[in-house]
């Protein structure tokens, strides 16, 4: 017999059962759900990852929908379970979703949430941290005075790269590239160079107009372009953050033939998916290159990190935290509790995943929509008119 899974339930009299695998920031999610006659189980299980067997269990023989996270393994298995249970309904608390597998969810008709819009900026801001952590050495100087090892200033101490005037290159320019990209060109008057399969015209307009504020005021004036390959971009750049979707091309998109082409001094930046680094070779590229700096936010083998990474002292590495502010975090919550209830309810999909203010405004009601469901075109649901 499986071990019991435990639980933490609320309004346990609710006619829908909608199961959490993991407890989740902020309190509304738990209310949206429970005003909404909903019983909702949250495991409790002090377990970082929960198995196969484990959500088996807590999906049990009768559940509606599942709030889930990236790092459990939804395929036929936990999909076909939940069909059995009654379940139309799963959402990552996550933007992402390669944890799943949407064609064995299309099979047994559950519908697939996730969480954009509302992680832009907070992941943005984690990039540029990374940026100037690894930039300054910020991390190599901490341990140094925690250790009780400054006895003194010194000219050489901790030596890092000025970012003001230099080149900032972004690959993947979409929503969180050009976040980090503004913020960089704003906040150290960097030069951009990007490298996107489409034209970011908004962010180029952006540079543009703000490169022409800084003329008027009598500075040097910030400048754009926009590379024809991403070669370039690794050529050009004195600091690159990588913002592309993981596929098949993009797997080891950063590989010893591309570190290679990348300036001596240069830092790189991965706040998207950890497999774009060929993480290998990355740590042979650090080792060979003392002044060349990462600052990396995800991993190839998460939660692992490749042997030998752990001991460079030119990496600045945290613990997959990119979307970890308490505004954003709350956001993903109620986000993916309003995709669960939504398909529970019969609502129709909202029609922009990324405009999700109107579910985020604590003082008003949220609209009668799923905010974002990936495969609703897949299984024919409505589109919200709203």
């Amino acid at each position: 017999m499986a071990k019991p899974i435990s639980i933490e339930v609320w309004n346990p009299s609710g006619k829908y059962r909608v199961v959490s695998t993991k407890s989740m920031p902020g309190t509304r999610w738990i209310k949206l759900l429970t005003d909404n006659d909903c019983r909702l189980e949250i495991c409790t299980e002090k377990k970082t990852i929960l198995s196969v067997d484990d959500i088996l269990a807590l999906i049990g023989d009768h559940c509606h929908g599942v709030i889930g996270q990236l790092t459990e393994d939804w395929g036929e298995v936990l999909f076909s379970a939940l069909k059995r249970a009654g379940g139309t309904a799963f959402s990552n608390m996550a933007v992402g979703y390669n944890n799943v597998d949407v064609d064995a969810a299309n099979r047994n008709g559950i519908a697939i949430g996730n969480t954009p819009g509302v992680l832009t900026e907070t992941t943005a801001e984690l990039a540029a941290s990374l940026s100037v952590a690894a930039a300054r050495r910020i991390v190599e100087a901490d341990q140094f005075m925690r250790a009780g090892l400054y006895d003194g200033w010194l000219p050489h101490l901790f030596v890092g790269n000025l970012l003001k005037g230099q080149t900032v290159g972004v690959i993947g320019a979409g929503r969180i590239g050009s976040a980090y990209a503004r913020m960089m060109i704003e906040g150290f008057k960097m030069n951009l160079i990007y490298f996107d399969l489409y034209q970011s015209t908004r962010l180029e307009k952006f540079v543009t107009a703000y490169g022409q504020f800084l003329k008027a005021n009598g500075e040097q004036p910030v400048t754009w372009k926009r590379a024809s390959s991403m070669e370039e971009v690794l050529r050009e750049a004195d600091v690159i953050s990588l913002h592309p979707v993981l596929d098949k091309t993009t797997y080891h998109l950063i590989n010893p033939e591309r570190l290679a082409m990348m300036k001596k001094e240069a830092v790189l930046v991965n706040a998207s998916r950890g497999p774009v680094i060929d993480e290998v070779a990355l740590v042979e590229h650090l080792r060979a290159n003392p002044m060349f700096r990462v600052g990396l936010d995800v991993f190839e083998d998460e939660p692992y990190m490749k042997p030998g990474l752990a001991e460079m002292k030119n990496a600045v590495v945290v613990p997959h935290i990119a979307s970890a502010s308490k505004w954003t975090r709350e956001g993903m919550a109620t986000l993916a509790a309003l995709n669960v209830l939504g398909k529970i309810k019969g609502y129709p999909v909202w029609g922009n995943p990324n405009a999700v203010e109107p579910f985020l405004d604590e003082k008003a009601a949220p609209p009668p929509a799923c905010p974002s469901i990936v495969n609703a075109k897949q299984l024919g649901l409505p589109s919200s008119k709203l």
